[in-house]
């Protein structure tokens, strides 16, 4: 690919993978204002409807092993295209459910469908480009998948006020089909025959364990998780911190989700640009830091009279999000260049990762913590901690690495 990028894989390109990437958090955050109005209507407490969130985070994690490997065999658009028409039934039929068990039942088929999205299309803009170029439209792509989880909210709470909540269901099966039409004329097929792995039982897990047994893989992996899991911690208990911590309405979760999440895009902005002037290891510890720092505010704040007041609330999640902007596309490209070949496998894995670390989250961790907003910064401090601690684990093996051997990949990294 050559330096000068054309129009549509500078625009249209990334424009379609960020929005097949906000499949995800699209479908987790659109409904949280309909929880009081499903709540009555189907006759469940607060803590039944965060089974909402966890069932489709549960399946998807589930799922999401397979996705990536099953692009790597067959290409990347087969994948991306029948996912997406499972995700559109699936949402039809959370628009159709008369019972919260039916309900649920739809929304596993959700998180089992959705990750052909959101997984596959991660890898395109690596088998596209790399260097500067890949980490700036990895940065473009954060920098929209980033309006998902201000959206949804918003746009959950517009539809409220159209209809009940199943048309917020409805709406999703709607944009499903947009993005269909938007891979089959949009999106090229990045990954060729001959590039392809065997569709074969043994190659696809081979290929996973291939990934699995790599020790840089785990210790890029769970920082990433971990570091943007604080963040998540919010967003999947959005439900609790937004009404039940701060007494706010069922409009008000921008108060939450816009800051966050403008954070987030400015910190992919500037992501984007540090492309090519500053190394990607010392880009990471810049954004790792910035987390841990929003996480020591979080808790200070949290620990005095303002703890539940906006905006003083959202100024440590705020600057964690800020954090991750910064450092998760590199993040991403980082892990993506040490399996050229498995790079569906690798993206599988991580995001199953962070997919388990999210539903463990929104299941155990939410219910416990739920009850202040202490709690919540509390645990985010230790989520960025642990991430801090894994990725400087990273970097001092690295290290080792290559004052013993004289060569190494860090190298390779640091020229992204």
């Amino acid at each position: 690919m050559s330096e000068r990028i054309s129009w549509r894989y500078a625009v249209l390109v990334p424009g379609v993978l960020a929005a097949l990437s906000m499949i995800g958090p699209f479908s987790i955050d659109t409904p949280f204002p309909a929880f009081p109005e499903m709540g009555r209507e189907l006759g469940a407490g607060t803590e039944a409807l965060q089974l909402i969130v966890t069932v489709y985070l549960g399946s998807f994690a589930l799922m999401s092993v397979f996705h990536g490997p099953l692009s790597d065999a067959l290409g990347r658009r087969p994948v991306m295209v029948a996912g997406i028409v499972l995700y559109v039934l699936a949402s039809l039929g959370c628009a159709l459910a008369d019972s919260l068990p039916l309900l649920l039942v739809f929304r596993a088929l959700q998180g089992l469908s959705a990750g052909g999205a959101t997984i596959v299309s991660r890898t395109v803009i690596r088998d596209l480009f790399d260097g500067p170029q890949a980490q700036r439209l990895m940065s473009r792509v954060a920098v929209i998948f980033g309006l998902a989880p201000a959206v949804g909210p918003l746009l959950g709470g517009v539809l409220l006020q159209v209809g009940p909540w199943p048309l917020i269901f409805a709406f999703q099966a709607g944009v499903g089909v947009l993005l269909v039409l938007a891979v089959v004329f949009l999106l090229p097929e990045t990954h060729p025959r001959e590039r392809r792995v065997p569709l074969r039982v043994g190659a696809v897990l081979g290929g996973l364990v291939q990934v699995a047994r790599e020790g840089a893989f785990h210790r890029l992996g769970w920082a990433t998780a971990l570091v943007f899991g604080a963040q998540f911690l919010y967003i999947g208990g959005a439900a609790v911190f937004v009404v039940d911590v701060l007494g706010q309405g069922e409009l008000d979760f921008w108060k939450l989700f816009v800051p966050m999440i403008g954070a987030m895009m400015i910190g992919s902005w500037l992501c984007g640009r540090a492309a090519g002037r500053i190394s990607a290891r010392r880009l990471i510890s810049w954004g790792c830091t910035t987390s841990f720092v929003g996480g020591v505010v979080g808790v200070v704040v949290a620990a005095t009279s303002l703890g539940d007041r906006m905006p003083w609330a959202v100024v440590g999640v705020s600057l964690i999000a800020l954090g991750n902007g910064i450092a998760y596309p590199t993040f991403q490209l980082m892990l993506l260049d040490r399996f050229p070949a498995r790079r569906g496998a690798v993206v599988s894995m991580a995001t199953f990762i962070t997919l388990v670390l999210n539903a463990v989250t929104a299941v155990a961790i939410v219910p416990v913590i739920g009850h202040s907003a202490l709690g919540f910064a509390v645990a985010a401090l230790v989520g960025v901690g642990a991430g801090q601690l894994c990725w400087a684990w990273h970097c001092a093996v690295e290290d080792r690495d290559c004052a013993v051997s004289g060569v190494g990949d860090r190298e390779p990294v640091e020229l992204l």
